[in-house]
């Protein structure tokens, strides 16, 4: 229900009306869905899409499927290009893959507007971007922006009385500022065989959050950085555009690995705040080897494997880079391992269901999340 006010009658309910959606942008919200499970494979979204069609009547002779295929193109969202074997392909632009990782930004953090300031505070007070609520006297050099207005005229009545009412130098107050600065992020997200096992679909949510999370620091913290990895067996960096196509392999989880290259990439970075975030399933079941084999085991948690997890997280704590986990499932040996882990680190874990990815149990193990500068 919604209502209007009405000068004579006081308040007047009203069916609530949705905003009417074009038939486009109906199934343009169905295309994101689709084109993200499939991880990029347009003909296999477009199949999927003709199906539902059939059975639920997504379109009807005015608007068809080959119409939307045909508005895709007209608006930018796909393109054609040539294969290795020279064959014409669809694929999607980079407004489109955009476009995936605003949705999925939306579907799990809500719509966040973009700012033209990091947001990252630190304990450094001073000539700072956020208000710290903490008062001083006016000294040469504050800019105007900086004065608290009400504080200094109430000193200006308290010190000259109303009668006599005049501010001067003596009477103006400074509010004290945090200085905002900049982040440099690593993203990790697993695309080992356990996260499509068991007749759960892992990857696609994984995805999701990991586009969520690159879009809402792009977007909010425009002046941070952020860099993609994934680890199976070994680890190596992706693009953010290529987040959409991400498909799991025939592979262990070779979680050391891929903090090993997070926190590589991190030490050459300059910024004081750094930062790890991990999208995973919670299972290692591979390590690398002195003479370059493997050590592999996916059974059960292997205290040789979660030693050595361990063994980073704790390297990455003295390092004073956090790790944020991001668990994309709910098995209770799973959230021990990953409890012990962020315990080490001093980090933090979020455990997101498969269905619902803007459920999340948020456990905090470090009242201060980002690294300040002393």
């Amino acid at each position: 229900m919604e209502f209007n006010v009405n000068k004579y009658a006081g308040f007047v309910f009203e069916t609530f009306k949705p905003e009417d959606q074009s038939p486009f942008d109906k199934l343009f919200e169905i295309f994101k869905e689709l084109i993200t499970f499939t991880s990029g494979d347009f003909d296999e979204t477009i199949n999927w899409m003709k199906e539902l069609d059939k059975e639920y009547n997504l379109t009807n002779e005015d608007y068809t499927i080959d119409d939307f295929v045909e508005d895709l193109k007209k608006k930018g969202y796909i393109k054609q290009k040539i294969n290795h074997k020279g064959t014409a392909i669809t694929t999607l632009s980079a407004k489109t893959e955009q476009a995936l990782r605003k949705k999925a930004l939306n579907q799990i953090f809500g719509k966040i507007k973009k700012t033209g300031k990091g947001n990252h505070k630190t304990k450094k007070q001073g000539l700072g971007d956020e208000p710290s609520g903490e008062l001083r006297n006016y000294t040469f050099g504050d800019t105007i922006d900086k004065i608290s207005i009400t504080e200094s005229i109430k000193n200006a009545q308290l010190n000259n009385g109303i009668d006599h009412f005049q501010l001067s130098e003596k009477d103006l107050v400074v509010e004290e500022s945090f200085h905002k600065s900049q982040m440099s992020t690593v993203l990790m997200v697993d695309i080992s065989h356990s996260m499509i096992l068991y007749g759960e679909d892992r990857i696609t949510p994984a995805k999701k959050v990991a586009m969520a999370l690159t879009e809402f620091i792009k977007t909010r913290y425009p002046k941070d950085s952020i860099e993609v990895i994934v680890f199976g067996n070994d680890a190596w960096p992706i693009k953010i555009k290529d987040l959409p196509y991400l498909k799991v392999g025939p592979y262990h989880t070779n979680t050391v690995a891929g903090l090993g290259l997070a926190m590589d990439l991190l030490r050459r970075k300059r910024n004081t705040n750094k930062q790890i975030f991990m999208i995973t399933d919670g299972k290692p079941s591979c390590v690398n080897m002195k003479d370059g084999t493997y050590y592999k085991n996916s059974n059960g948690l292997d205290p040789f494997i979660t030693n050595q997890c361990y063994a980073m997280a704790q390297q990455a704590r003295r390092l004073h880079i956090p790790i944020t986990t991001f668990m994309i499932a709910k098995d209770s040996f799973l959230m021990q391992f990953i409890q012990k882990f962020t315990e080490a680190n001093k980090g933090k874990a979020f455990y997101t269901g498969l269905q619902n990815l803007g459920e999340m149990i948020f456990e905090d193990y470090e009242s201060n999340r980002k690294k300040r500068i002393n």
